[in-house]
Order: structure tokens, then sequence, then C-alpha cells
């Protein structure tokens, strides 16, 4: 049986999938890079995946947030 923090875990879950909808992450066409665009690093296979259209390695990704 589900309790409380089951449920506020399954309407996270599906908050953030709304969210990476809307922000337009999965409409895609754009291929995914096998090396990041700003240091020549390699992009683990997950994060394409995970990302259609991504360029930048997470280090990368997490500078340019950051600034």
């Amino acid at each position: 049986m589900a309790d409380f923090c089951d449920d506020a875990s399954n309407l996270e879950c599906l908050a953030r999938e709304a969210a990476l909808a809307n922000a337009g992450l999965k409409k895609t066409n754009k291929p995914s890079r096998e090396t990041c665009a700003d240091c020549g690093d390699v992009i683990p296979a997950p994060r394409r995946a995970a990302i259609p259209g991504v360029e930048l390695c997470i280090t990368c990704q997490t500078q340019q947030e950051e600034q």
C-alpha cells in the first residue's frame, strides 16, 4: 500500500516529465553530438539518449548554467 511519500514521489516524477516535455527536449529532430562542442570530451550514450540534440558534456553544461 502506498503512503504519502510514495504519492509525493510519483507526483514529482510526473511533474518532471511534464516539464521536460514542455521544454521541448523530446521534440527536436536534431542529432546529439558525440563529443562536447566546448571541450571535445565524449558525451556518454545515456546522456545523448536522454537529451536529444545535446551538444555539451555534463561538466560544460553545468558551467554554462552557473554563468
